[in-house]
């Protein structure tokens, strides 16, 4: 009898210790910084970040709420949605519940059991617990923020305070496979440093499995600070809502108004190579500048800009935006920012949240040695880059060329860099995604393309160049 107790023993520790392992494997072959450190896999396989601003997701949504929301997202295309787990100490959601026991962001507040059938029944945590396994079901990674930059400079966070709260968040989460960690928000790596080194080397020591970077200040990147950390996988850039003439901080170390490329060009040339995003662009819908209603608003045309050149700059993806989306705008709580209008299921279907996938499909169109491959090649214009929105940007595989115009403006191409006596060429349009032939081209000299359309801010293009 003693016997079989034993070897029934043996058994169940032996089942446990396998699946622990297939655990494991499973998270380390999900995503990972591929082999040239330039993007990101799954799987072995390429992984484009298409992501959207969801900020306040947590604290906003109803569950049924957030389903619809995940659902829309996952339909457009979207495989990473970025959002607040704390936007302000203490948080609560939209059913009352707290997130911490007296505003201590190291006692986080939790209550027995589970049971989603009943909404008084469970508390801040497991309602993001709910809303992370939804986002599995639909392929969607939760790019988590653990607390919001203003709580930490407010001082409402200690070192030993965050040490506790990312041990919590990263055993909770280390066994889901769809997480990925934003340590910082909106913030500068160097206010409170020492905070946001705790959170990041926390979250690495007890999650080894899920991608860790650090989410900056309007006009700054995280390579300004954490390049070099073991515990940062990629750079995040935040490039801002600004435009050219309204970006004259002198606070800020880089200049760069709505040339986002820039940032991305800057992270590209450091060493070691890490990946780079530009994860907070100018929001669809959101003011020129951000705090005066009465500018302009940004549209579909600008958030296409921005992700067009900071991809072809080398991005391993690109952060969509809008105004209403990403605070979860409800007109009847009267409670809106940046001069939003429209309620977040209206703002669902602005242009431009269904104009990104296009982009996502065309990155992934060369397969994945044409994507694993790829770099930026400015040598290939002819005549000039061209200045501000006549800029034109260009990346290219062994075997392809891709060159993107915001304007619709001719384009002066070297020609030979593919090993072809022809090329193939066509036009992609990013506003819906379709093809136009241009023909076969001889593959020598500088050939000049011409788009179609009148040329002006809007009629963007890419010039597709294969190999034949």
């Amino acid at each position: 009898m003693y016997q079989k107790v034993i070897l029934s023993l043996v058994i169940s520790l032996t089942l446990f210790a396998c699946a622990s392992d297939q655990k494991s494997d499973q998270l380390k072959k999900g995503l990972q910084v591929s082999e040239n450190g330039r993007y990101l896999t799954k799987d072995g396989k390429p992984f484009f970040w298409l992501g959207d601003t969801g900020w306040l997701l947590f604290n906003k949504l109803t569950r049924e709420q957030a389903v619809e929301y995940l659902e829309d997202r996952s339909k457009k295309g979207f495989n990473v949605v970025q959002v607040m787990v704390l936007h302000t100490v203490p948080s609560v959601n939209i059913y009352g519940d707290s997130s911490l026991v007296g505003g201590d962001i190291s006692r986080p507040l939790q209550t027995e059991g589970k049971n989603f059938t009943d909404s008084t029944a469970y508390d801040f945590w497991d309602h993001i617990d709910y809303v992370i396994d939804k986002a599995a079901e639909k392929g969607i990674y939760m790019a988590l923020v653990p607390v919001w930059g203003t709580n930490v400079k407010n001082k409402k966070v200690s070192p030993e305070q965050a040490k506790s709260y990312a041990e919590f968040l990263a055993k909770r989460y280390k066994d889901k496979w769809n997480i990925i960690w934003l340590n910082g928000g909106d913030i500068r790596g160097s206010e409170v440093k020492q905070v946001w080194e705790v959170i990041g080397n926390t979250l690495r020591s007890n999650d080894p499995n899920h991608l860790i970077t650090f989410h900056p200040r309007g006009r700054t990147g995280s390579s300004e600070w954490f390049h070099n950390e073991k515990w940062m996988d990629f750079n995040m850039v935040q490039s801002g809502h600004r435009r050219y003439d309204q970006d004259t901080s002198s606070k800020e170390k880089w200049h760069y108004g709505e040339d986002n490329w820039k940032y991305i060009e800057k992270d590209y040339q450091l060493k070691p190579v890490k990946p780079t995003i530009d994860g907070e662009p100018s929001y669809e819908g959101i003011p020129q500048g951000l705090h005066n209603p009465a500018e302009p608003r940004w549209t579909d045309a600008d958030v296409r800009r921005y992700g067009y050149w900071s991809v072809f700059a080398g991005a391993f993806g690109y952060t969509y935006g809008d105004n209403s989306v990403m605070q979860m705008y409800n007109p009847a709580d009267k409670d809106a920012a940046y001069g939003a209008t429209l309620s977040w299921q209206q703002a669902l279907n602005d242009p431009g949240a269904g104009q990104m996938v296009h982009l996502k499909n065309l990155m992934l169109s060369k397969g994945p040695e044409g994507y694993l491959d790829r770099q930026p090649d400015q040598l290939l214009i002819a005549d000039g880059n061209g200045e501000k929105y006549s800029r034109l940007m260009v990346t290219r595989g062994k075997d392809y060329i891709f060159v993107y115009t915001y304007t619709g403006r001719n384009i002066p191409l070297k020609m030979g860099v593919i090993g072809s006596n022809q090329v193939k060429a066509s036009w992609f349009n990013p506003r819906d995604g379709k093809t136009i032939p241009i023909g076969a081209v001889e593959n020598k000299g500088t050939h000049h393309f011409d788009p179609p359309g009148e040329e002006k801010d809007g009629n963007d293009w890419v010039l597709v160049i294969d190999k034949i």
